[in-house]
């Protein structure tokens, strides 16, 4: 990196190597090697203590992100890039330390020996050659820089103040020393400097990773609660006492922001072109009432006006409702048809319009709730009447009073059923061995009701016999043998077929009508 003058960290730094110099002159060399051991414990102390309150920012940022993504969602990636990057330089510096050390004597208490600590020797032989960097120095010179790069690189066009103290932090350029030449950066930290000083520096460079870290997700932090407790970030929300309300109703209900917050009460408050009255405006919410006007959809439109410092913040308020006419007539209607049918259960949907199902009655022979909210079932099976009234009644809210409502429904029987041989109706043509393996049945063509139909006997007339009956749905022994003496072209009447409803429900259907089999060979 370019040359420069010293910044005030490195100022302070040089400061103590002065102070170190001196003190060795003054013969004191033991206690200061002692004194630089101690301030690098404390360094790995408050290293490990970073590490655990990094941890909890990270875990933080997490849970952040897994309940609001669209904020935090981003952030908590870049934090991880990072928090890897931070990992990754820690850990070779680490490594480095312990290579350094590896030949160092410890003490019984299992700490190194700092006053044995007094040469450089190993450090100056691994990153030095002569006047210039090793590979080794080259290699530990490009991973600071590499880190302040890459971190900067997560960082992209975020926290500009962060990205300027990180490269200030990591910076690698040749540094001008009191005597007023240029130093490469490991000569001016490194080179010549007892052991346990240069390991104390490489905790501190720990350190200050650290801190980066802890810089970047405090900061990530404070923007996202700084955006959310700013009043721009806030939405009003229209929240009517009901969706719909009848003519000549008050509409009624509040305005609420998307996050409430009880000491907050706003500055001014207008609702479609009125401003607000104060009693209006409460902790967090805004109540209103104004007409309904006429049948249809409405508009509420307005703002919200807040101080904050020395500016107004706007609001915008757009919501909505619906005025529908005060019910008269109840919607009362067949789910199949128009009319109503014996022998099956009819389903019915009745409501009345703008009345929830709780305040609506409905009665008429046969008549039955379901669990389903506006729906019945109705049974007419024993119902002698070609007619059927049912009667409706609907509470209005506020018990504003009632309001009644009927309809005539048609009575009908279920059609006549078509006597049918493997499912086909009217006149079939195949061979005698289809018609004895056949299954006689009846159908109800064009019904919209599913309903099971049983056939319990019937009769076969075959042309110069006599009718034989037959009890079942297929060809006895007597009908087969008949079978067997009629010729090619015969035509073969399946008649008084007796259709029965599956299931027993006692009503007697219409004669079944007959089913003709002309023989093929």
């Amino acid at each position: 990196m370019a040359g420069g003058e010293m910044t005030p960290r490195q100022k302070m730094i040089s400061l103590m190597y002065l102070v170190f110099i001196a003190m060795l002159a003054l013969n004191m060399s033991k206690e200061v090697l002692s004194a630089f051991g101690i301030l690098n414990e404390k360094l790995e102390v408050a290293n490990r203590a970073a590490d655990v309150r990094n941890g909890d920012l990270l875990t933080q940022l997490g849970e952040k992100a897994t309940e609001q993504p669209k904020t935090y969602a981003s952030l908590k990636k870049k934090a991880d890039e990072i928090k890897a990057l931070s990992t990754d330089f820690n850990t070779y510096i680490e490594k480095l330390k312990a290579e350094f050390l590896k030949d160092a004597s410890k003490e019984e208490n299992g700490k190194y020996a700092y006053e044995a600590l007094d040469k450089g020797d190993a450090i100056d032989e691994y990153w030095f050659s002569g006047d210039k960097y090793t590979a080794k120095g080259d290699e530990f010179v490009k991973k600071i820089n590499d880190y302040a790069k890459n971190v900067n690189k997560v960082l992209a066009n975020d926290l500009p103040d962060i990205q300027k103290e990180v490269v200030e932090r990591f910076n690698t350029r040749d540094i001008k020393a009191n005597d007023g030449a240029k130093k490469l950066y490991l000569d001016y930290h490194y080179k010549g400097f007892p052991l346990i000083a240069s390991i104390t520096k490489l905790t501190q460079l720990q350190a200050d990773i650290k801190m980066t870290e802890s810089d970047v997700m405090s900061a990530m932090f404070q923007g996202s609660l700084k955006r959310a407790a700013s009043l721009s970030a806030f939405e009003a929300i229209v929240v009517p006492e009901k969706s719909t309300f009848f003519s000549g109703e008050a509409v009624k209900g509040k305005i609420i922001l998307g996050k409430k917050d009880p000491n907050l009460k706003a500055h001014r408050v207008t609702v479609n072109g009125a401003t607000l009255p104060e009693s209006a405006m409460q902790a967090g919410q805004t109540l209103f009432s104004f007409g309904a006007g006429s049948v249809g959809e409405h508009d509420i439109t307005g703002k919200f006006e807040f101080k904050e410092g020395d500016s107004i913040v706007s609001i915008a308020i757009k919501g909505n409702y619906v005025v529908v006419p005060k019910p008269n007539s109840a919607t009362i209607s067949a789910d199949k048809m128009n009319v109503v049918y014996r022998g099956v259960k009819n389903p019915m949907t009745i409501s009345f319009a703008g009345i929830s199902d709780s305040d609506v009655s409905a009665s008429a022979p046969g008549l039955s709730k379901t669990a389903q909210s506006g729906k019945y079932m109705l049974d007419v099976t024993t119902l002698k009447s070609r007619e059927l009234k049912i009667n409706v009644t609907g509470k209005l809210p506020n018990n504003s009073g009632v309001v009644t409502d009927n309809k005539v429904f048609r009575v009908k029987d279920i059609p006549a059923p078509q006597g049918s041989i493997r499912g086909e109706t009217g006149t079939i043509k195949g061979p005698k061995s289809s018609l004895e393996a056949s299954t006689i049945g009846a159908v109800l063509e064009d019904f919209d009701f599913e309903l099971g139909l049983s056939v319990s006997g019937f009769n076969i007339k075959i042309p110069g016999q006599p009718t034989i009956v037959v009890t079942g749905n297929k060809l006895d022994a007597r009908s087969k043998s008949a079978l067997a003496r009629a010729g090619k072209g015969e035509q073969i009447t399946i008649s008084e077929i007796k259709a029965n409803l599956v299931g027993g429900s006692g009503y007697k259907l219409k004669k079944t009508s007959p089913v003709i089999y002309e023989i093929t060979n």
